[in-house]
């Protein structure tokens, strides 16, 4: 009980601390281009290489500098020890996509303390330790989608599972929720969700785990990947193992990697144009040094090609819709 108690206040304790965000003195605007750090979940990831071009070929239009790091493994832990580097650096902008929302907020507050602005982009932090959030679409149309394509897929009857990243990823435990929600409507009432597993980040773990799910439940008829790194390992390593195709597969990843599966209808993809997300989330972070957006919604400005964008509710900025990719539109994806 004892201990039960002191988690309690230590949770307490946190969520006080994180309260109120950070406030920037007028004097604290920058007066031109400035350091950006982005901080992805994974070094090893293409998707956050990909992102990095879209910053950079932004930086090139504005002026600037991207710095980005990232740990080699996707944990919070591992990204506390890389926010404290890049505030050592002196970046003026840390962008990161979270792998535990809550976890790393602490460490950003103190580095907003120190006059550093944080943003989050693909995979948002708490709330008030960040002044912007770049979502790559709307986390509700991503689940319904997701949801939507595993239907088609299975005739929306049968069992199906959802092979995640990290217990603790904060887009994709969202999305998992909206669908828990949405499978109570009619439409989907015949489809059963089986487990949740998780790939941890690692192509191995994600093989691993796919093979694990087909051999649990005979009856399985489809999985939900949505990470990028776990939708091509299991498509691989289920194709290797002959049960591509009569288990069939959709979620988020980039549409090359997989481009033969999807062509032959044994997998379906959501994505969106990756490098836009880096190309938008740097602009709106030399914006946000310079004191021409705070966050406030309502606040509307400018990135480049994109386009004019408008801030959202909770300081969201929305890069576009995501499609659902098929046989007949996969060309239109490079990456």
């Amino acid at each position: 009980m004892k201990r039960q108690l002191t988690f309690g206040l230590m949770a307490l304790a946190l969520g006080a601390t994180l309260a109120a965000p950070v406030a920037f003195a007028a004097d604290q605007c920058a007066k031109g281009p400035v350091t950006v750090g982005f901080l992805p979940k994974l070094d090893t990831d293409p998707y956050f290489q990909v992102a990095r071009t879209g910053a950079e070929e932004a930086q090139g239009e504005i002026g600037g500098k991207v710095v980005q790091q990232a740990p080699s493994q996707a944990t919070a832990e591992a990204q506390i020890e890389f926010i404290n580097n890049l505030v050592s650096q002196k970046v003026d902008v840390i962008a990161i996509a979270g792998n535990d929302a809550n976890a790393v907020a602490p460490a950003l507050k103190r580095a907003a303390q120190q006059g550093v602005r944080v943003v989050s982009y693909d995979s948002d932090v708490a709330e008030p330790v960040r002044s912007l959030f770049f979502n790559q679409a709307k986390g509700d149309s991503l689940a319904e989608m997701m949801l939507e394509s595993m239907g088609q897929m299975i005739g929306y009857e049968g069992d199906f599972a959802i092979l995640s990243s990290t217990p603790t990823a904060t887009n994709q435990n969202a999305w998992i929720d909206f669908m828990k929600n949405r499978m109570k409507e009619p439409k989907f009432a015949k489809m059963k969700l089986v487990q949740i597993a998780y790939g941890q980040e690692s192509e191995q773990i994600n093989q691993q785990q796919a093979l694990a799910l087909v051999q649990a439940f005979p009856t399985l008829k489809g999985i939900i990947i949505p990470a990028g790194i776990g939708l091509p390992a299991a498509a691989r390593a289920m194709e290797q193992s002959g049960s591509l195709g009569k288990v069939k597969l959709t979620g988020l990843a980039p549409a090359a990697l997989i481009k033969k599966y999807i062509q032959n209808g044994s997998v379906q993809d959501i994505w969106w144009n990756v490098k836009d997300l880096g190309y938008l989330t740097y602009y709106g972070a030399q914006l946000l040094a310079q004191c021409k957006i705070t966050g406030k919604e309502g606040e509307s400005f400018k990135a480049g090609r994109l386009g004019d964008y408008k801030v959202g509710a909770k300081a969201e900025v929305i890069l576009g819709p995501a499609q659902i990719v098929t046989p007949a539109n996969v060309e239109n994806f490079k990456f």
